[in-house]
């Protein structure tokens, strides 16, 4: 069994175990606002029973790590906007955010908090059990899985076009041999079935690792401020092939557009960068102003709109008009995480 000190030093143990935020619920009911999403600090303080001052320290300490994992400062417009939009009411100039991922990755970090012990002991036993958990090592050998497609294919390839007409012939024609014949037949049927289990599991193996890739992704991305936004999605460009690529700097000269770049095949390319608070919406106002800027003062044949957030329906209607498109949040976390985008290729 890991010890809980493990949680307590280990910020790379502590990030493998965040996607288990259900255990907040099996120590104590975590109240949130109401965006249903979000927690203060007075909240935080109140469901792990420490105090504000604890909180800070905490904060002040570990901000790096909680600001990766969901944690935010709110001050003006974006505050505005958030209490119109999560019905929040609220006097205060600045308000932190956090997400559950968060108050997870504050629980890992408390020492001395009984919740927050008990909310450790939650997670290493959930780890525990999946660590000790008995598994078909046909499924989960890597060897298996690296050799999935050549073999298991192959063979399944064989038994079902070669192997089982072969011995309906046989049958049909034998006399003595005819029971064994249907037997054998019947054997090497249960081997088809079997490989076809074993290459759906493999495949809903791959898929979870697929999901796994994408942990983090998203975090590292909404702590980046506005330039490092624009290297990541420049960094993401040239990636995928694009060439010629320019940041403008967001500094008026840029007439509308933050990124320009030519694809592999000499396509011109505009991109408008915003990486918005993850609730807040791209806003039709938004996409018709770049709409504008890419189309007719640019003339790009791709237009890129990548934000951290979602679009609004009339944004998306206005891109699907105009011939923008609409890079959201998940479609980003995804291009973030090596998918090519399409209209790149």
């Amino acid at each position: 069994m890991i010890d809980e000190t493990v949680l307590l030093e280990s910020r790379t143990m502590r990030t493998s175990v965040l996607g288990r935020t259900e255990v907040l619920d099996k120590a104590k009911t975590l109240s949130l606002l109401p965006d249903g999403l979000h927690v203060t600090t007075a909240m935080v303080a109140a469901y792990y029973e420490v105090s504000i001052h604890v909180m800070d320290a905490l904060v002040f300490d570990h901000r790096d790590e909680l600001t990766v994992n969901g944690y935010r400062v709110l001050t003006g417009a974006e505050l505005t906007y958030f209490k119109q939009v999560s019905g929040l009411n609220t006097r205060a100039a600045a308000l932190a955010l956090y997400s559950r991922r968060t108050v997870l990755n504050v629980g890992m970090l408390l020492r001395d908090s009984k919740v927050a012990r008990q909310v450790r002991t939650y997670l290493l036993d959930a780890e525990y059990e999946v660590r000790t958990r008995p598994v078909d090592n046909l499924i989960h050998s890597p060897s298996w899985e690296e050799l999935d497609e050549r073999i298991d294919n192959r063979i399944t390839d064989v038994l079902g076009k070669t192997v089982v007409p072969m011995l309906n012939v046989l049958i049909e024609t034998s006399g003595e041999q005819r029971r064994e014949l249907i037997s054998l037949r019947e054997d090497v049927q249960q081997i088809q079935l079997k490989l076809v289990e074993h290459d759906l599991a493999i495949s809903r193996l791959q898929r979870g690792q697929d999901v796994r890739a994408l942990t983090g992704v998203i975090g590292t991305i909404d702590a980046m401020n506005w330039r490092e936004f624009e290297e990541h999605v420049a960094g993401l460009l040239r990636r995928d092939g694009c060439t010629d690529i320019e940041r403008h700097g967001g500094h008026g000269g840029d007439r509308g557009v933050d990124i320009s770049a030519r694809t592999a095949d000499g396509r011109t390319v505009a991109v408008q960068c915003k990486n918005f608070a993850p609730f807040r919406h791209v806003l039709s106002g938004e996409m018709q102003k770049f709409l504008g800027a890419s189309k007719v003062i640019h003339q790009a044949d791709v237009a890129l709109y990548v934000a951290t957030c979602a679009f609004t329906r009339e944004s998306l209607a206005l891109a699907a008009q105009g011939g923008v498109t609409a890079v959201h949040r998940g479609l980003l976390e995804a291009w973030s995480a090596g998918v090519q985008l399409q209209v790149l290729r």
